[in-house]
């Protein structure tokens, strides 16, 4: 459901601003420090009530103000816009209102999904592997709706086993109890990452052939463990040392998404460049392959396209901006650099801010 309307109060150096983007193309564009960002931020604010930027809200809303607040209308197709709030307070106090009825994080999620596309996303290659589970999972919730649940699930008893470990001695009856379920919950998730990484793997590489050449990139999933060994066993081999370290050391919560370059991480291998065509494909093919399971867009907030990369290769990135459905908030400073990329026919609106002030440019 892309965004027809949007007003922002209390975001960073935002005091109150409104646009009407298009459902396409959107080029925000000023000089550093002027609050391009900041706009971004508020809309992955108003998809999930927090910054992409801080997990800290005091250093998202402005300074010396109680609560900051986000509005828009999501378009219905042929239908009218229904309206979309997020209040959150200083105190902590969030409000989440859809078509006049208060849901919760995980409705606003399935909502107005959101790919962010910026410096933190090198992470998924340069970062650790909590990063890359991070990707995988955001696919996986939409991918398949039984996977929340078995998250949540996981959770729960990965913390309850962590919190036995801590005590030391434990009860080998108590013990069993948990691992069984924690093996059950596994064992669960493992199949949905894996269903989920299979069916994005010829997507990622049907984008990367358009924007990457140079070495051969290849994804490799690791579920947490040694899968030739059955987790019980291993759980049971490893439970001394699990008891000195205080934690589980063998399962999902381990799990990593491997990227190779001709056979070496990549990470190592590629240039910063190379580095941002290999992140931004795999973002991209989490938007197609989410776009084909659900038949609705996504929201990409990109921040900064042209930065790391040459004339060529942003032209290519733009074209397939342009080739999906998907509503993109792009931030440059300046927007010489990405007028001539776009083809006539495509709906693209330039937006210009000035010291939190937006207004609308040709």
């Amino acid at each position: 459901m892309p965004i027809s309307s949007l007003s922002i109060s209390h975001i960073r150096n935002i005091q109150q601003a409104e646009l009407r983007p298009s459902s396409r193309i959107n080029v925000i564009y000023g000089e550093n420090g002027s609050g391009k960002t900041s706009l971004l931020e508020a809309i992955h604010f108003l998809g999930l009530t927090r910054s992409f930027r801080t997990s800290q809200f005091k250093y998202l809303v402005t300074q010396d103000t109680p609560q900051a607040l986000v509005f828009a209308q999501l378009a219905q197709g042929a239908h009218a816009a229904k309206p979309l709030g997020v209040e959150r307070q200083t105190s902590g106090d969030v409000r989440i209102r859809y078509d006049a009825n208060t849901i919760d994080l995980a409705e606003l999620a399935g909502l107005l999904p959101l790919q962010v596309i910026n410096t933190d996303t090198f992470d998924l290659l340069e970062g650790s592997p909590a990063n890359r589970r991070q990707f995988i999972d955001w696919g996986a919730f939409y991918f398949d709706p039984a996977f929340i649940q078995v998250w949540r699930g996981f959770k729960r008893v990965l913390q309850q086993r962590n919190s036995l470990l801590k005590c030391g001695k434990i009860d080998p009856a108590v013990r069993q109890v948990w691992d069984r379920e924690f093996i059950q919950y596994a064992q669960r998730i493992t199949e949905l990452r894996f269903a989920y990484i299979a069916q994005l793997i010829p997507d990622f590489e049907a984008i990367l052939a358009h924007l990457f050449s140079g070495a051969e990139i290849r994804l490799n999933f690791s579920p947490g463990w040694d899968q030739k060994v059955p987790l019980d066993e291993l759980l049971g081999a490893q439970l001394e040392r699990d008891i000195r370290q205080g934690y589980t050391s063998a399962g999902p919560q381990r799990a990593d998404l491997r990227v190779k370059a001709d056979g070496i991480s990549a990470a190592e291998r590629l240039s910063r460049g190379q580095k941002k065509l290999v992140v931004s494909a795999l973002k991209l093919a989490q938007g197609t392959l989410y776009h084909r399971l659900s038949g609705r867009p996504c929201v990409y907030l990109i921040d900064d396209l042209p930065s790391e990369l040459d004339q060529q290769h942003s032209r290519l990135f733009c074209e397939y901006l342009e080739q999906t459905t998907n509503q993109c908030f792009i931030t440059c400073v300046d927007p010489a650099s990405l007028r001539t990329v776009w083809r006539p026919e495509t709906d693209v609106a330039y937006f210009k801010i000035n010291a939190g002030e937006l207004v609308q440019t040709h």
